[in-house]
């Protein structure tokens, strides 16, 4: 039978993380399907998880390396690039995904009661597939240019959360955002280009000048980025503007959530 919900006009609902739960299965299917689905009737199906990031690399190294000359702090510059290019691509996926995951679901929504947020959430599962693909390419990569890992690693795992945090934190905003302002569409595209360069990929934050580095790291993926780096390949001393970047992660999402809930009551009749 199909569960519904009556909401007072213009309240917004609490957050209900128990029925969360109960929609663990439908989270779980979701995810499948889109990682079925995503390189179904492809000539090289999942070889494209390795032509991305190694694609991108080659541009990047020949920009920022040959013809810029980015000095990488002592580290391999292809390494350098890569670690940047594993942490951006997987943020840059989730946001783009899960931002679009309210209106490819348009229908589903329309027909049926469960919990919204269940689907920019299942963003995160389907986009370990690439995301674990492209750390393979990147462990290689150490191992063929003899790039040995610091002892930092083992602060990789908090660092890998909080790039799947940073994804679908922004991914909650985008998708709510979407359902009234169908402009997200083309904004999202937009900023994810943007971001590409207006954060440490392909250069060290280091560089940015010293009185613009407050600044800088309000871009949330550049703590993220930098501190993903560090992890693996243990450069400098670990910044603590990285919690500036980390707060307004943070920030982003308990506001995003809080949004998306108050946007969710009127979801199926705004769509």
């Amino acid at each position: 039978m199909q569960k519904t919900i009556i909401e007072a006009p213009g309240k917004i609902p609490k957050m209900n993380w128990r029925e969360l739960w109960e929609y663990k299965d439908l989270l779980r299917t979701i995810a499948w399907r889109d990682i079925r689905v995503k390189y179904a009737q492809t000539l090289v199906g999942m070889l494209w998880a390795i032509i991305n990031p190694l694609a991108t690399l080659a541009i990047l190294y020949f920009v920022f390396s040959i013809i810029v000359g980015v000095d990488t702090e002592g580290s391999n510059p292809l390494v350098f690039m890569m670690t940047g290019i594993v942490a951006w691509s997987y943020f840059a996926s989730l946001m783009s995904e899960a931002g679009n995951s309210i209106l490819s679901a348009e229908n589903m929504i329309k027909k049926i009661y469960f919990p919204r947020l269940i689907l920019p959430l299942s963003k995160m599962i389907s986009g370990l597939v690439e995301f674990g693909v492209s750390i393979i390419c990147l462990v290689v990569l150490m191992l063929v240019l003899a790039q040995k890992p610091s002892l930092h690693i083992l602060y990789l795992p908090l660092f890998i959360t909080l790039i799947l945090l940073a994804g679908v934190s922004a991914g909650i905003w985008i998708s709510a955002l979407t359902v009234r302002y169908r402009d997200f569409r083309f904004v999202t595209p937009f900023l994810l280009r943007l971001g590409l360069y207006a954060s440490p990929v392909a250069y060290p934050a280091s560089k940015v000048p010293d009185q613009f580095q407050t600044l800088y790291y309000l871009n949330p993926m550049a703590g993220v980025i930098e501190g993903f780096r560090w992890s693996v390949l243990g450069q400098g001393a670990f910044n603590p503007l990285i919690w500036l970047s980390i707060g307004v992660w943070a920030l982003l999402l308990v506001t995003g959530v809080y949004y998306f809930r108050k946007v969710e009551v009127v979801m199926a009749d705004v769509l």
